[in-house]
């Protein structure tokens, strides 16, 4: 066969389109033009199919060449004169293309020989389908390793046997050891009722008679979820749970994830499904230190596991979903977790489960029925073990301020083994329960007098320039049915105890007419059912446009008289047009950085001047203590330290100080809270024998009375209430005690001067510092150009007579249509948002009062706000 029509080798480098043109060629019957003899540029890169020494060439064609050597260098310009090879210019170095591996060669071919542009990095399914097989084959070697190598923990881990918490008083000697650690009992799955078992299949695992024990995307949901650092719940199912509950720690972590799973498989070959089921039931957590179903059924119900209805087994399925957030009862130490919500949570999840139950054929048609009629409401909170009188106050409060300190869940908690050191002392917290105790039982009667029934009291003692938490009275004791911490409480208006912010702000910030701090000698209107005006001189309306009127307790024509008399005697009017003139903003402002949560405070309208607020009793003993303590703020604190396994657990430090008011202010607020009980309305607390100041408060239509006072040592309050107990809503105590009203100048000063009595035997009397002149006298709009008197120093206690000419608030008294708030009347009779707050004093009057013996307070309705540290109850 001659030269030319013998078929050339497939060049490595021409591709496809130079086999063609090579082909093309010889069809032709003309051999192509050897390098050079076109003359053109091209020739000059690449060679071409046969040299001058009849060599084959390496590239197609002259095109080809150039696109090989665009790939070689990245682009189509020369380079400098290159050395040539034969008369002809050789590829240079880099240049050209370097001879490819064959591909049957190459480990893996990629980038793919032969290829070019796009193709070039296509990978061929021989690759794709290599690397697979190598990836699924590692996973389950990995995952056989894992298998092998992770066994079945021989005994059940520390956390599945709960423990008791052992908490310690500020001495450091033991207060209780309380906890679970008795409240756990193991039955058999023949003893859990089908309905039980039914409600947990079908509300979290209803695959569990047929899966591995595994949820693959189940788990890989919980690790994406851990990824972005989000719970990891809802990943697993009955027999992981059950793994988790008595083998593993709860800590959410990738490693336990692995061990779950790999264990859980194995405890899937070696155990039944009843045997699963009957230890997930037996190991869950149902909350009120209940672990398992016969701990829960007695908790909740009272009764064996085996006699529990399918709605009563649906309900206790629910709380599985997580009992902090499903028990009826609430937990007020957690946000969301108030007895609504949860109420409406529990009630939503039990009619699912039944309804669940009952599309998966588990309940026939009439047992479904039955069930959904009406919703099992668990009975109430019982007391365990050593917690009674005021130790389950105590424990709760330590346990809340845990909670919001650590990362440590409350089932953590409830596991035990936690050593609590608490900033409780003994003997004050018995000196404050004795208090009370001793004024109940000379003034109530509740056996022989109706309205004594429902009243409770609300302590605290804290600290000044520290914060701990000494002592708190929260109620009559778990083991009388009352699980509320009174201490604690929100819903309570202060009443009149919130005016020393109103005159702290006036002395901080000043009015809108004032230069700057507001002496607290300047004279405001002190008559009764005054107009209230805003800045620019207009009206404060109601809700129908009509002017609203701020009232007093009686009628009488104080006219103008000093902000520290109107303090002495607690008269409204003036602290009410006091607080639109500074701003109710400024108010809450300094109220917050004395110690009172935003979270607690009313709407800022007319009315929050008077305390419609809802602050614990620990908040207002702690924002007092910044009186006290020269306007240095520390936050409320009841624990010091906590251990678990012997390590100390971070979180405990005490609470920084700040500097919440000049101490000019605090001071100047001292001397007239002095003043209160040396000449006002609280005159009862100078039993105490020492130097104290203090305030008294009460609330529209006597629903809560008040005391807060101090000394440089402790800050103390107490509140009285009556509440009725289906509802929770307040009641009015007038007629309590046979008095006609209650006044925080009365039972709670009474209260607090005993404690006080004995809280401080031995300690010395320290004073007060003295308090300097504060701030320009700057009178209400409308008062009287005063005539020049000689000066008055702040501690005046002279009696300041009723003006001569009455003002315009000597009208007849108001209709209940013009002392509803100016927003709109409340249900109860109380002022919101901008009611009139009338109704409240703070001691008895008499018919012909003088200023020195006449009690005026203000008042608000019941609010809604929460008194606890975090927003919530306190911890």
């Amino acid at each position: 066969m001659s030269e030319h029509r013998r078929k050339p080798p497939q060049p490595q480098g021409g591709g496809r389109a130079a086999a063609r043109r090579g082909q093309s060629g010889s069809s032709s019957g003309r051999r192509a033009a050897p390098r050079g003899a076109t003359g053109s540029l091209s020739d000059s890169y690449g060679s071409d199919s046969y040299d001058s020494g009849g060599e084959e060439r390496q590239y197609g064609g002259r095109a080809e060449a150039r696109r090989a050597a665009q790939r070689s260098t990245g682009g189509g310009r020369r380079r400098a004169a290159e050395p040539t090879r034969g008369g002809r210019r050789a590829a240079p170095a880099g240049r050209g293309r370097a001879a490819p591996v064959p591909d049957g060669k190459r480990l893996v071919d990629y980038p793919r020989a032969g290829k070019y542009g796009w193709q070039r990095w296509l990978p061929s399914w021989r690759l794709v389908s290599g690397l697979c097989i190598g990836f699924f084959g590692s996973l389950v070697a990995v995952a056989g390793i894992g298998y092998a190598m992770v066994g079945v923990p021989n005994e059940e881990n520390a956390a599945a046997l709960s423990q008791n918490n052992v908490y310690y008083w500020a001495d450091g000697t033991q207060m209780v050891a309380a906890g679970s650690g008795q409240n756990r009992q193991n039955v058999t799955i023949d003893r859990i009722p089908k309905e039980m078992q039914w409600a947990v299949i079908s509300a979290e695992n209803k695959s569990f008679y047929q899966d591995s024990g595994v949820d693959p995307m189940g788990i890989a949901r919980a690790l994406a979820n851990m990824a972005r650092g989000g719970d990891t719940q809802g990943g697993s199912t009955i027999t992981q749970q059950f793994v988790k509950n008595t083998y593993l720690s709860q800590e959410q972590t990738v490693t336990r994830k692995f061990k779950e799973m790999f264990i859980s498989i194995k405890v899937g070959t070696k155990l039944t499904k009843g045997q699963i089921l009957q230890g997930y039931l037996n190991t869950s957590y149902y909350g009120r230190g209940a672990y398992g179903i016969q701990a829960a059924a007695q908790a909740y119900y009272g009764k064996e596991a085996k006699d529990l209805t399918p709605s009563e087994c649906a309900f206790l399925a629910a709380l599985l979903k997580g009992p902090t957030y499903y028990d009826p009862a609430g937990n007020d130490s957690i946000a969301g977790a108030t007895k609504d919500k949860n109420l409406k949570r529990s009630k939503d999840r039990w009619g699912w489960i039944l309804e669940q139950m009952h599309n998966d054929k588990r309940i026939t048609d009439k047992q479904y029925q039955d069930a959904i009629k009406k919703y099992p409401m668990p009975d109430d909170r019982k007391a365990s073990r050593g917690m009674t009188g005021q130790i389950g106050y105590l424990a709760d409060t330590a346990k809340k301020y845990v909670l919001n300190h650590s990362n440590i869940t409350e089932k953590q908690f409830d596991q035990g083994g936690y050593q609590i050191k608490t900033t409780f002392e003994k003997s004050k917290v018995e000196a404050l329960a004795k208090a009370v105790k001793k004024v109940e039982k000379e003034k109530l009667d509740p056996k022989n007098r109706e309205l004594d029934k429902h009243v409770q009291f609300g302590a605290a003692s804290v600290k000044p320039k520290d914060g701990a938490i000494v002592a708190l009275y929260g109620g009559a004791g778990y083991e009388n049915g009352h699980f509320n911490n009174n201490a604690d409480t929100s819903g309570v208006p202060v009443g009149s105890t919130w005016k020393p912010f109103v005159l702290a702000a006036a002395m901080e910030h000043g009015t809108y007419r004032s230069n700057g701090p507001l002496s607290p000698l300047s004279k405001y209107n002190g008559n009764d059912h005054l107009k209230v005006r805003n800045n620019d001189g207009s009206y404060v309306l109601k809700k129908d446009n009509t002017p609203f009127f701020q009232e007093n307790e009686s009628d009488r024509p104080w006219g103008y008289i000093s902000l520290r008399k109107a303090m002495e005697q607690s008269v409204n009017t003036p602290f009410v047009q006091l607080g639109m003139d500074v701003g109710m903003k400024n108010v809450a402002d300094v109220a917050e950085k004395s110690g009172i949560l935003n979270s607690s405070f009313a709407g800022l309208n007319a009315s929050f001047a008077l305390g419609t607020s809802t602050p614990s009793a620990i908040r207002m003993a702690d924002a007092y203590a910044t009186f006290a303590a020269a306007g240095k703020q520390a936050a409320p604190y009841s624990v010091t330290s906590v251990k678990a396994n012997g390590q100390e657990i971070e979180g405990f430090d005490k609470p920084r100080i700040t500097q919440a008011m000049p101490e000019k202010v605090a001071h100047n607020v001292t001397d007239t809270l002095e003043n209160v009980i040396q000449n006002g309305t609280g005159k009862k607390a100078l039993a105490l024998g020492r130097t104290a100041a203090g305030k008294t408060g009460t609330t529209d239509e006597n629903k809560s009375a008040w005391f807060v006072g101090y000394t440089q040592q402790l800050s103390t309050s107490v509140a009285m209430f009556r509440e009725d107990p289906k509802s929770a809503r307040l009641l009015s105590m007038n007629g309590t005690a046979g008095e006609k009203s209650i006044h925080g100048g009365d039972t709670p000063t009474q209260v607090w001067t005993e404690y006080m009595k004995a809280a401080l035997k031995g300690k010395p009397d320290l004073g007060f510092p003295e308090a300097e002149k504060i701030g320009e006298i700057q009178d209400e709009v409308g008062a009287p150009t005063p005539t020049p008197t000689p000066s008055v120093e702040p501690s005046e206690t002279v009696t300041e007579s009723p003006s001569a000419t009455p003002s315009e608030s000597s009208t007849p008294s108001p209709t209940p249509s013009d002392t509803c708030g100016f927003f709109g009347c409340e249900e109860d009779g109380g002022a919101q948002n901008g009611g009139t707050g009338n109704g409240g004093t703070d001691g008895e009057t008499s018919p012909e009062p003088t200023p020195t013996d006449t009690n005026l307070d203000g008042g608000s309705s019941r609010g809604n706000g929460n008194g606890g540290i975090f927003g919530g109850p306190e911890g």
